[in-house]
């Protein structure tokens, strides 16, 4: 009974791409807002992937005129959540909003319980985001040549805070410690908040955090902005340099957010999908956390996200290498 189940699943798969590429566009919406669709999140409730996922969540529902929920799956350093997507039907109804941890993941860890490039299947990129380098006003650093002669002047008197080993925090620290060569020292946190309350304590010198995590103490004075880690000024601080301006060449660090689904699933369901992503990246909803969580949004072709992601894979294997870092 499993394999007829099975077999009859697929061909009923097949009979909706078909559909697809048949019928009209709304016919096709139609038939896929019959069933609801998840989209996973590997993290907890709450965050910033959370936040984002909810609000593209209910966007793509007014475009489908179905169901689109949000499932919190955290743990493992978004393994477990990524995994249950790598491992349901392929019918563009179970996807995964996929961040920085899904392009290191593989350089981090020696086995994992999928093949990045393999088991998924590019739907769209959502968003793009950048981290700031923030220190504490009574640290007596100002610029980020200041940051570089400070750790130059004390080899093992910087200290910066990450969310672990592992997040974008940590990388983009590693990766600005090798290319500005100076020695920092890493101090992993269980998250943003325990590691900002250290450096506004005076604990811990710099961090590279979030946008989120930072906006309201830079904008009180407690924390000073010291450059952005995109390529491009930001509007959101128009006044803070690129670290690359700043004066370390070549510097840039980017957060980002993508969506997947399961390997073969269907390329008519990818393209409605994507549709509905596009469409949804310009809805009025998304203004405040363009200003919040510091996001660009991004949208295009599936091939985007997968070119995007492939790049980001290879950039960090070898910062992830010459740090020597590893996650068991």
């Amino acid at each position: 009974m499993p394999i007829i189940a099975a077999r009859m699943r697929f061909g009923h798969a097949l009979l909706t791409a078909f559909a697809c590429l048949v019928f009209s566009g709304a016919a096709c919406a139609a038939e896929f807002a019959s069933q609801v669709t998840r989209i996973v999140v590997p993290f907890a409730a709450g965050g910033g992937t959370d936040i984002i996922s909810r609000t593209l969540a209910q966007e793509m529902a007014k475009e489908f005129g179905g169901a689109v929920i949000v499932e919190n799956k955290p743990g493992a350093g978004t393994i477990i959540g990524t995994e249950y997507v790598a491992r349901a039907e392929p019918d563009g109804h179970t996807l995964v909003m996929a961040t920085f941890a899904h392009a290191v993941n593989p350089s981090l860890r020696a086995q994992l319980p999928y093949d990045t490039d393999k088991d998924f299947t590019p739907v769209a990129l959502v968003a793009r985001s950048f981290n700031i380098v923030v220190v504490n006003p009574n640290a007596g650093i100002n610029s980020i040549s200041g940051l570089i002669a400070a750790a130059k002047a004390k080899p093992d008197g910087i200290n910066y805070g990450t969310f672990g080993p592992g997040t974008s925090a940590h990388l983009a620290g590693e990766l600005f410690k090798e290319l500005a060569q100076v020695k920092l020292t890493a101090v992993h946190y269980k998250g943003a908040a325990p590691a900002i309350t250290d450096l506004l304590g005076g604990t811990i010198q710099v961090m590279f955090t979030t946008v989120a995590s930072a906006t309201s103490l830079i904008k009180a004075g407690k924390l000073k902005a010291l450059a952005v880690t995109s390529t491009k000024r930001v509007t959101a601080f128009p006044d803070v340099p690129t670290v690359a301006e700043a004066g370390v060449p070549d510097y840039a660090a980017e957060s980002w957010y993508g969506l997947f689904a399961p390997a073969k699933t269907p390329l008519a369901t990818i393209a409605l999908l994507n549709k509905a992503v596009d469409k949804s990246l310009h809805a009025p909803s998304f203004d405040k956390l363009v200003e919040n969580e510091g996001l660009i949004m991004v949208g295009g072709a599936p091939e985007q996200l997968g070119t995007y992601v492939q790049g980001e894979e290879a950039r960090w294997r070898k910062v992830v290498h010459d740090a020597a870092i590893k996650i068991e």
